[in-house]
Order: structure tokens, then C-alpha cells, then sequence
């Protein structure tokens, strides 16, 4: 089986992956809600990062250093980094402090120096945000951003015509690579006899709100 469909299957599992009528940030009513907060022990954490570490090879990207945005993005860049020592590719990881140290080592950024090609980690895109404050972060660093692994990209429309996910290709010329996709979440909806009483919902939540986009990996 494809690692996303295995992804997919394992967010259900682990109730990351819900379906029902939930309300999101920009006031729409979703027939579905993804919660990577829920990968909250040992194992699934493992196994989430086995996942992130099987997009990032996927992708072909070369990546010099992992970089996690606080908060979320620390344990993922932690793990990440055991899981790609564990598949024969050991990588250096960072991650920075919401407020300067002012004493010890100080500074804002904690682990290995951001040098090279920089891969940012992180659960989801929402408004871009903590994509942008790495950007910046790496840049002032002398480094350069490579792109972002997400574990989910919902293909949906933000404010305007393109998703989240688009817009940070569009803004900053790197690639945002998915460990999933809502392609991959219809694809399990068809096939799975428990949860495809769902698919008419998303299908027409994906109608009014989904953006297309072309798989880089």
C-alpha cells in the first residue's frame, strides 16, 4: 500500500482524522478535521515521524538541516530527524525560542546552526504564518529555506482563489511537500467500507472550497 493511503488509515486510527460537521477558522462547516495535537504518545509520534521521513525522501528535495517552528514543530523536527537517521539519513535539526535568551548561549535558535538548504517542519499551513517567521528566521541566518513538509494539505481555498499551501509556493519559491492530501483522504473514503457513507460530504465541501494542485512528489 502507498505510505499516504497507510497515513491515512493510521490518522483515522488514531482519531487525528475525524469525520462529522466541525467549523474551521474561516467559518466554514467542514465534514472533516484533522488534529495532528492527538499524536500525543510515543508510538504514534514514532510512527507519525516514519511517515514525514518517507515524504521527505519521496520528494527528492535536497535537505542540509531541519528547522521546527515552535511550538508544534519542535518534537515533529526532533522525531523526524530519528527517523531519518533510522532510514540511513542524518540530518542536523533546529529550533527556535518564542522570546531571546538573553543569558547562557542566548539567542533565539536552539540545536544545530541553520546552514545550507533548510527544510521547515510543521503540522499543517493554515494562514502561513509560522512559514513566514522561518523564512525569516533562516534567511537572517545565512541559510536558505528549501521548503516545508506538512502532514496534511487540505487542497482548500484561503481568502482568495489559491490554498494556504499555494500561496507559500507562490511567496516564497519553495515547495511544500504533504505527507497527505485531500486526493489521498478521497481515495481512502472510496475504498473503505466503514467511512465511505462520508465521501458524498467531502466531495461537495471539496466542490464549493478545494483548489486543484499537481503533486510534486
Amino acid at each position: 500500500m502507498d505510505f499516504r493511503q497507510e497515513f491515512i488509515e493510521f490518522a483515522v486510527a488514531c482519531d487525528v482524522l475525524r469525520f462529522g460537521e466541525f467549523k474551521t477558522k474561516a467559518g466554514r462547516l467542514s465534514p472533516y478535521f484533522f488534529n495532528a495535537g492527538l499524536f500525543n504518545d510515543g508510538a504514534s509520534l514514532s510512527r507519525l515521524a516514519e511517515f514525514y521521513a518517507k515524504a521527505i525522501l519521496a520528494s527528492g528535495l535536497t535537505v542540509d538541516t531541519l528547522f521546527g517552528p515552535a511550538y508544534k514543530g519542535i518534537p515533529l523536527a526532533a522525531t523526524i530527524a530519528v527517523a531519518l537517521a533510522h532510514a540511513g539519513h542524518n540530518l542536523p535539526f533546529s529550533y527556535n525560542r518564542k522570546e531571546t535568551k538573553d543569558h547562557g548561549e542566548g539567542g533565539s535558535i536552539v540545536g544545530a546552526p541553520l546552514q545550507g538548504r533548510v527544510l521547515i517542519v510543521d503540522d499543517v499551513i493554515s494562514a502561513g504564518t509560522s512559514v513566514r517567521e522561518s523564512v525569516s528566521l533562516i534567511r537572517a541566518a545565512g541559510a536558505t529555506p528549501c521548503g516545508v513538509v506538512i502532514a496534511l494539505d487540505r487542497m482548500e481555498r484561503g481568502s482568495g482563489d489559491l490554498s494556504a499551501v499555494q500561496e507559500v509556493e507562490r511567496d516564497y519559491g519553495i515547495p511544500v511537500i504533504a505527507v497527505a492530501d485531500l486526493d489521498d483522504l478521497m481515495a481512502f473514503l472510496r475504498q473503505s467500507a466503514d467511512f465511505s457513507q462520508n465521501e458524498a460530504a467531502v466531495t461537495r465541501y471539496r466542490r464549493e472550497y478545494g483548489v486543484a494542485r499537481r503533486r510534486t512528489a
